[in-house]
Formats: C-alpha cells, structure tokens, sequence
C-alpha cells in the first residue's frame, strides 16, 4: 500500500448557496402584512492551506472529490440562513497547483499560505429584499448559486536546503540516516528508495534539510525509471550534493563516469525547470558539492586514490567519507551548513502579499448574443455572467418568477441585441454554456408568461372594478361553447380524413 503520494488530481466543489424564501408576514388584523422571506445563506469554499505537519498528499489520493457544506434556505419573520463552512485541506509546504490544462494557479510555500481552490454559491434573496416601492408584494425569490466545480492538479516540490543525488545504492539513504534522525530504507539492491525522504541536519549552530532523492540513471530527464517523478524535488534546494559510489561493483564504472552522466541528465531537465522559474537560481548554477561513499572499504579507498586529482580539476569541494564508518560526516556537515547559510543571504526579502482590489471593468460588454446551430436548427446563445447568473437563480415553476428574470435581461438590452442579430418571435433563445443551458422559443410580446401581471408585485385584475352584465355573461357563455363547437366538428373532420390514427386498430395490426 502506498505510503506517498506526491500526485494527485483533485475534484473540488464549493457548497451550494441556499434558496432564499417566499413568505408573508402574517399580524392580527394584518393578514398580509407584507412579505418577510429571508435570504438564503452563501456556501462554503473549498481552501487549500499548506500545514508543516502534512508531509503526503495521499488522503487525496484516497478521497479525490472533496465537497464543501452548502448555506441553508431562508426562512419567514426574516431568519436568515446560515452561511456553509469552509473546506479547510491541509497540503504539504511546496505543493504546486495547476487546471488540467497544466497552467499554474499558485506555488503554495510557506506554512499558513491559502488558496481558495472553489468558491461556494451565493445564497438567493428572499421575497423581503426583492420588494420595491413598485414592487411592494413578491411572490417569488431567488434560488441559491451552485457552488463552483473545478478539477486540479496538485504536485508536491519537497522544499530542502540540500539535495542528495546519485545512482541507485551510491548510499544516499545511509548518508541521510547517518546524519540526521530520518530512517529511510537500506538494502543492497537498486531502487530501494522509491520516496524522497527528508532529514534535518544540525552543524554547531546551523541546521538544515536534506533531501534524499532517488537513484537516477541514464535517461532520467526523459522519463526513464523514476526519472521525472522524483526529479522535481529538486528544484527548490540550495545545494546540490552527488553521491559517488567508490566501492561500485561494476566494471566499468567510476565515480567520475557517474558524476558525468547524472549532471547531463540534471541539465537536460534543468533546461525546461528554467524557461519556468526566472527568478530562481538556475539549476546548474547552484553550489554543488561532490561526496565519495564507502571510503572505509578497500576497494572505495583505492578507487578514492585514483580519482581524487579527476575530481579536483573540477573545482569543487570533494568529501570523502563513510556513512557506516561516520568518517568525514562532520566536515560534511560543517561546509553543506555555510554553503546553505551562503544562499538563504542571497535570497530576497520576503515581502507581505499585496492586497489587490480588483474594481469593476469599464466598457466591458455584460453579455454577448452568439448566432450557432443548435439541434440542426439555427440559435441564438447569450453568454454573460449576469444572464448566465440569473437564470440559475430563477424558480421556473413560478410564472412571476420567470417574468422577473424577462423584465432583467430586458433592462440588460439582451431583446434589443436579439432584434439586431436577426432573431424573430420563435427563435431558439439558449441562455447559459454547455449542456446546462436554458432553451426556450423566445416570444418578445409576452412577458414571461405573466401577461396579465403589471409591474412585479401587482396584479391588474384586482384593479378592475367593472362588474359585467347579466346579458354579458349570456353572450360570453354562448361564444365560449360556439369557440368548443367549431373545436369538436374540427377534430370531427380530421379524424374521418384520416388524419388521425386510431389506436385499437393499430394495436390489432400490429
């Protein structure tokens, strides 16, 4: 079972905003005292926090959709609905989160560093705050935003001072154990550490990190064994250290042959690592130091004689020491500490994040009508946040409702700009992106469906006070039933034309 995950794609969703409520305020003697629907509470984000006890990204791995609570609905006599929690998911320091496309949303460094990775929905208004001195009685309110859905991925960068690298069994792993407290695995075969594995080293009054990064080999950069997996863990240390194995038991290698290959393959993969960091060191210009493992052995020793002058040409520190023996740790130790002191005072001054504010555009179009085909049938898509917005926050099983959300995108100009592109009574009308679209035929002389509605929140029947005649009501009666007659003998005329079928003949037919 994996015990490390560095990977992961994550599922997040943000709490859904709660329904905003229709309600009357009932008094005695008032039995319409005037609405007092409250407004629906807003949902929880989803907020990504780095935490230094979390060192794993694979509860992720495990759980990847991760949903936050949604605000409750309003309720009558103005009880508000109450707000969604936050989502709060630890990550390790040095996570990395980018969209599916691969663009990078932020580099989460530093303990206590957020993201709000889905924002909650937005909770609906009730009937109280739609109310208006012309709309003084609605009988409707406006549904909660969903939250918002998004699909990341998440990449862990381990963020040490100083970085073992080396072919597989150079001793990486006895080195770190020998000088820190990190008990990463050790056997004698390859690929024996399949995680980086982190250890702190204390030198006199200094103390750093170590990373062991796992044995690379010829074709690293280019995906060979773990190759880019492990590579990016790299990235952000001060020092690079290779390990040399100087008792290696194959032929034909050396300690100068290994360390000539490795650094081939961390400029190869150096060359992509620097095109997307700028404002960090390259990564072959970093301090490196090269270490010679298993001197205490005879063979190590001699093989130590022999490339000692090799190594020096190259003008870096050479060490040579014994991660069994533990001779050359502290000198090791001691000069990876002023090296890693050397560069943190290079490092620029860790400014406070900038608050930015972010004002409202200016000569922005709210919308835009787009002419495409549509079930084989010319439409017309309107896109914008506002349409977009209000119709996922209208009830359409209420005709006021839908004829609140038509006086809007009226106001907005979205029939004006319908009438420009081309569209007629009839035309298909979608409203919103994707699938989840609204369609509808448009009919631009009604309103919503709620033509005998005058302003929201009035009705034009109850303003009628003309009471209509015995013999009116005779003649409206003899013109309905004449309208039901003429109906009747039409169907009549059809049927025996053969325009309908009849479904018992049909049945037997068949």
């Amino acid at each position: 079972m994996a015990t490390f995950v560095d990977r992961v794609v994550l599922h997040v969703t943000g709490g859904d905003g709660g329904h905003g409520s229709a309600s009357i305020r009932r008094e005695k003697f008032k039995p319409l005292a005037g609405p007092d629907g409250a407004n629906g509470g807003r949902g929880g984000d989803v907020v990504l926090e780095v935490d230094p006890s979390t060192t794993t990204l694979l509860s992720y791995h495990h759980k990847p959709h991760q949903r936050a609570s949604s605000g409750d609905f309003g309720k009558g006599d103005m009880r508000h609905g109450s707000r969604g929690e936050d989502l709060i998911l630890p990550v390790p320091d040095g996570t990395v989160v980018a969209d599916k496309d691969g663009n990078v949303l932020v580099d989460m460094v530093g303990t206590g560093t957020r993201f709000v990775a889905a924002r909650g929905g937005q909770g609906g208004l009730g009937n109280a705050a739609l109310a208006s001195p012309k709309r003084k009685a609605p009988g409707f309110a406006l549904l909660g935003e969903p939250g918002q859905e998004r699909s990341l991925v998440l990449e862990l960068k381990s963020v040490a001072d100083v970085a073992l690298v080396g072919y597989p069994s150079a001793g990486k792993s006895s080195l770190i154990a020998a000088m820190s407290a990190a008990r990463p695995k050790i056997a004698d075969y390859p690929f024996t550490t399949l995680v980086p594995n982190l250890g702190v080293v204390e030198a006199g009054e200094h103390r750093f990190t170590v990373a062991d990064v796992p044995g690379l080999i010829p074709g690293a950069s280019s995906g060979k064994g773990l190759g880019l997996d492990f590579l990016r863990h790299i990235e952000r240390c001060h020092v690079i250290v290779h390990v040399l194995d100087a008792a290696a038991l194959e032929s034909d290698r050396d300690p100068v042959k290994d360390l000539e290959t490795i650094e081939g393959e961390l400029a190869a993969y150096a060359g992509r690592l620097d095109e997307e960091a700028e404002d960090r060191t390259p990564l072959m210009e970093r301090p490196t130091v090269v270490v010679l493992n298993k001197t205490d052995v005879p063979d190590g020793a001699d093989m130590a004689d022999l490339v000692r002058d090799r190594l020096a040409e190259r003008g870096v520190p050479v060490f040579e020491v014994s991660a069994v023996s533990r001779s050359g740790l502290r000198e090791l130790g001691f000069a990876l500490a002023e090296l890693v002191e050397e560069a943190r005072a290079r490092l620029p001054e860790p400014e406070a994040a900038p608050i930015v504010l972010t004002p409202r555009a200016v000569g922005v179009k709210e919308f835009e009508v787009v002419t495409e085909q549509y079930d084989g049938d010319k439409a017309y898509r309107v896109v914008g946040d506002k349409p977009e917005r209000w119709v996922r926050q209208t009830d359409f099983s209420n005709d006021e409702a839908v004829g609140y959300l038509a006086d809007r995108l009226a106001t907005l100009g979205v029939e004006d700009q319908l009438y420009k592109v081309g569209a007629v009574a009839g035309s298909t009308v979608v409203i919103g992106p994707g699938q989840d679209a609204v369609v509808f035929d448009w009919e631009p002389t009604m309103v919503g469906g709620a033509e005998m509605l005058g302003r929201r929140g009035t009705d034009r029947r109850v303003e009628d006070n003309h009471r209509p005649t015995r013999d009116e009501k005779r003649e409206d009666q003899k013109a309905r039933v004449a309208a039901r007659m003429d109906r009747l003998a039409a169907m009549e005329e059809e049927r025996r034309a053969g325009h309908w079928a009849d479904p018992a003949i049909d049945d037997q037919e068949d």
